[in-house]
């Protein structure tokens, strides 16, 4: 637990400094008062702490889900739904949260809502466990005065955007087990199984098929220090691929290549609009100003083609434009989605046309998954079995030879 450094006056009147170990700040100030004490000045001590400094070693590899997240908004929601001030709700919270780096934020943020500052922006502060768009969402609760509401909202927008990421990983999920399992199936045949082969045929000096020598060719690598070559050339690729992913122009090119893959591009589109229309809707409906909102959505689309468009029509927005047209132009959003934001500005009801948006979009998505895994399974079993009969064929080709030559 951190230290605390105290100047205080004891009830004889004398002024002098003490040291405090406690959870939070919150908590070192009460227990001094208990003890008769008067709280002068108290700040957290800078001097090296090994358990503290181990500790946030410690959170810094640890990761805030979006689960985590969404149960805290929503618990959160209750308790100031049912008259707990934010402070006490977030001690609560804090104690009985197991995500270690969200603890630490949460006690941070308590600390710092106790000392008058507003919650979204001491929970800006922590940006590893809280977005711009929660800070932004937490921000107009607290001035419209529906912290409650946006905090369900919150919950509702981070349950469904785990929702849709559940929903691509396990269309990937398949072909990235079936691959890796053909693979170890392959490089364990060509190390183990192969040279036992090649010794055979190396006796019976028997003219080796095209196949069969490329085969025994993968092995000699493979089992040589050529496969470090080999690897340290697959890791500089990696590094290069992300390296350059890093720049505009490389995000930019990946990221538009990526949507016109066949099977997986119209995936990645549809899964772009609805996360699009999922935030901008929850942040229209929460009272944040368009403006602020597209910037915001820009950030989380996931997509470099598509905060490209975004930021494209906040720009024509901005000059006075309509959201529809300005997002026509780059033509990476669906008509169909164009037509119905236009006619939520129509309306008046833009944040409810952008919900259903959203809710049809996540369907296709789904429906997408689906259909992506009926058509991989075949695919992939296929490879599986193609790269086994290969290896087979090219062990029993020299063998019919032989038996030719016996004949």
């Amino acid at each position: 637990m951190p230290t605390y450094v105290a100047r205080i006056r004891d009830p004889q009147g004398k002024s002098r400094t003490e040291k405090i170990v406690a959870e939070s700040l919150a908590q070192a100030r009460t227990n001094l008062r208990d003890q008769g004490f008067v709280v002068q000045e108290l700040k957290q001590s800078l001097g090296f702490q090994g358990s503290f400094d181990l500790q946030k070693i410690q959170n810094s590899f640890v990761k805030v889900s979006i689960k985590d997240k969404a149960v805290f908004s929503r618990q959160l929601a209750t308790l100031v739904n049912a008259g707990v001030a934010i402070v006490r709700g977030l001690g609560v919270l804090s104690d009985q949260c197991t995500n270690p780096k969200l603890k630490q934020a949460l006690i941070d943020i308590s600390n710092d809502v106790q000392s008058g500052v507003n919650l979204s922006d001491s929970m800006r502060k922590h940006p590893d466990c809280f977005d711009g768009l929660y800070v932004s969402m937490i921000q107009a609760g607290e001035v419209g005065g529906v912290l409650d509401e946006v905090l369900n909202r919150l919950a509702k927008l981070l349950e469904d955007v785990a929702r849709l990421q559940n929903q691509i990983k396990s269309a990937l999920a398949y072909p990235v087990v079936v691959g890796i399992l053909a693979t170890g199936i392959f490089v364990g045949m060509t190390v183990f199984l192969i040279p036992i082969f090649a010794k055979i045929f190396q006796d019976l000096g028997t003219e080796l098929p095209a196949l069969t020598q490329f085969l025994m060719t993968c092995s000699e690598i493979l089992r040589s220090w050529k496969v470090g070559v080999l690897i340290a050339g697959i890791v500089g690729f990696r590094i290069a691929y992300t390296q350059y992913y890093k720049t505009h122009v490389g995000r930019e090119t990946i990221d538009r290549l990526s949507l016109k893959m066949p099977l997986f591009g119209d995936l990645i589109q549809k899964s772009s609009v609805a996360r699009f229309s999922r935030t901008f809707g929850a942040l229209a409906r929460s009272g944040v100003p368009i403006l602020t909102s597209l910037e915001i959505v820009r950030d989380t689309s996931g997509n470099q083609v598509v905060a490209n468009a975004i930021d494209a029509a906040r720009l024509e927005i901005q000059q006075g434009g309509m959201i529809s047209i300005a997002l026509q132009k780059d033509k990476v959003f669906p008509a169909m989605a164009i037509q119905m934001i236009s006619i939520g500005e129509e309306t008046g009801e833009i944040d409810a046309m952008l919900m259903k948006i959203a809710d049809f979009y996540e369907d296709e998505v789904e429906q997408a998954v689906k259909a992506l895994t009926s058509v991989l399974e075949p695919i992939m079993i296929l490879v599986l079995g193609g790269m086994v009969g290969t290896i087979l064929m090219a062990m029993y080709l020299p063998l019919f030879k032989v038996f030719e030559k016996l004949g």
